[in-house]
């Protein structure tokens, strides 16, 4: 059983680097960019602390220098499964047996490294793997990461420390959190390094062991998690990296008897359709699995009369365009009264029209490359099909090119039609679709933001007066698992806003909080008589 006495030191959210010109930061991520791209890096997979080859390997190219070669990666098939399965179940008796704060050490240890001797590669890995800029990379894989180490093992320790508040005399009961029966599949996406490192470090945190398959898309930095939890100490087999094709991966872990948990983020079509096939599979496995799932996102702005045009502006310009709007929380449709949108389309064009695109390595680039090719086809379909219709305008962007990479403009549509597709379907790329509303109809607009999409990730409301604010909290109570007010739809931060949605947004357990770990331990209540009874017989037996 766990031991509560530890405590785990406080914590708190690292910091973010400026990488202003000339600081120490910028001249060390410089110099590692450069010693990456010099060389061609070979990438196994990690079964059983093992470096795994195949013959069959695939190249990596930055998404922005498609003529480039970052290196290759060994593609595996369901045999690597199945032996990625057998480590971790050969590891589980030996890490769920190890004390918590053991196994915290680790993360913590990592946490230490990541922010130190390994934060330049991991953020050097994911620029150039993933094509964003040296802000979203810092923020993302180095300090959300630290964050997801340190404060998933503080929560780690409320966790156990939580025992019932009652013991009678002559008894003691306790609660023991065992991790779960079997191993954890993890599915990572390639927009954030830190979730990948996430959706496989808190179910191992809580002494599960996990089968991990990243998309091919982020391989270039998940070799670098493993090669920093492996320094960490991480013991072989906890952790297991595999690159796999899904349907195939999935054919062997969904059968599995000792299937015990999906911790997912992707699609909601894919998550949806993982589900469908667990459920039917559910009279082959030990014990009902956790299904714990991130996925898709329409998210809103709204603003109302008294909103700050800049600062309305200023929003929607970072919240749809960092990183390219490849956010499961982007604002991609926006509301905005008719009083007001003059001058916010004022400030957001003079904003867009001093954006530069291109290459990450030139860190005066805001906007850089889309993830692939199959991205950037769905993308700019959109785009495509808005040029054509003629009930929609293109105010800003809605230029793209393949030459040399992935590269699509920040493109603004203004819909007449609140309904218009670009204003209810899932893009994932540098799409805002804006509709202009009259200043009269804010409380019909507030029914239309929560009734027009089937998800609920993230959302913003932007006003001066309270009572438009309170109106707003109220109506919009189910439309955002994250919820902002008078800020952007984005940059949820660990410890402080635990993120996740609900509806077709997934299933809100809240990724950097308690919330998300409870969902990977089975507790088993225990009572201890020191006193037990001899004789059957109650006292109301008794003659008179």
């Amino acid at each position: 059983m766990a031991n509560a006495f530890f405590k785990i030191p406080t914590v708190s959210n690292e910091p973010i680097l400026s990488y202003a010109p000339g600081s120490p930061e910028k001249l060390e991520v410089k110099k590692v960019l450069k010693q990456l791209k010099s060389k061609t890096t070979d990438i196994p997979m990690v079964i059983g602390g093992k470096r795994v080859k195949t013959k069959e390997t695939v190249s990596i190219h930055p998404p922005h220098e498609l003529s480039h070669t970052l290196g290759q990666f060994h593609k595996g098939n369901a045999t690597h499964v199945k032996k990625a399965i057998d480590a971790a179940l050969k590891a589980k008796p030996a890490w769920e047996a190890m004390p918590w704060e053991d196994r915290a050490a680790i993360f913590l240890k990592a946490a230490d490294l990541l922010s130190g001797p390994y934060r330049a590669r991991m953020n050097a890995a994911t620029m150039l793997c993933q094509s964003k800029n040296i802000f979203q990379a810092e923020v993302d894989c180095v300090a959300e990461y630290c964050d997801f180490l340190r404060f998933n093992a503080k929560f780690a320790e409320e966790i156990y420390a939580q025992q019932p508040p009652v013991s009678p005399k002559g008894i003691w009961n306790r609660l023991d959190y065992r991790p779960l029966e079997g191993f954890i599949f993890a599915i990572s996406p390639f927009n954030f390094t830190s979730i990948a490192g996430n959706l496989s470090c808190a179910p191992a945190l809580m002494g599960n062991t996990v089968v991990w398959k990243p998309a091919e898309t982020q391989i270039y930095s998940a070799i670098v998690i493993m090669d920093l939890l492996e320094e960490a100490g991480l013991p072989p087999g906890v952790i297991n990296l595999i690159y796999v094709d899904g349907p195939e991966a999935g054919d062997v872990i969904f059968n599995h008897k000792e299937f015990a948990g999906l911790h997912f983020t992707g699609s909601t079509g894919v998550f949806q359709s993982l589900w469908n096939t667990i459920s039917k599979n559910l009279p082959k496995y030990r014990s009902y699995p956790r299904i714990v799932g991130e996925t898709g996102g329409k998210d809103f702005v709204i603003a109302h009369k008294s909103a700050d045009a800049k600062i309305v502006a200023t929003a929607l310009v970072r919240g749809a365009f960092e990183y390219q709007g490849q956010k499961c929380s982007a604002a991609s449709r926006a509301y905005i009264p008719k009083s007001l949108w003059k001058k916010v389309q004022k400030f957001m064009l003079a904003d867009l029209d001093s954006m530069t695109m291109g290459t990450t390595e030139d860190f005066r680039n805001f906007i850089n490359a889309v993830i692939d090719k199959k991205s950037y086809e769905n993308i700019t379909k959109y785009i495509k099909q808005a040029k054509k219709d003629p009930k929609v305008e293109i105010i800003a962007g809605g230029e793209f090119s393949k030459s040399e990479g992935y590269f699509i403009e920040p493109t603004v549509i203004v819909a007449q039609d609140p309904k218009y597709r670009t204003m209810c379907e899932e893009i994932f790329g540098p799409v805002l679709t804006i509709h202009v509303y009259p200043d009269a109809q804010f409380e019909k607009t507030l029914d239309l933001v929560d009734s027009t999409s089937p998800y609920a990730l993230t959302g913003a409301i932007f006003a001066k007066e309270r009572s438009v604010i309170n109106l707003a909290n109220e109506k919009l109570k189910n439309a955002a698992g994250n919820y902002y007010i008078n800020d952007k739809p984005t940059g949820a931060v660990v410890g402080q806003q635990p993120f996740g949605g609900a509806r077709a947004s997934g299933t809100n357990d809240k990724a950097g909080s308690i919330l998300n770990l409870l969902r990977w331990v089975s507790p088993r209540t225990i009572k201890e008589n020191f006193n037990p009874p001899s004789d059957y017989r109650y006292a109301f037996l008794a003659e008179e």
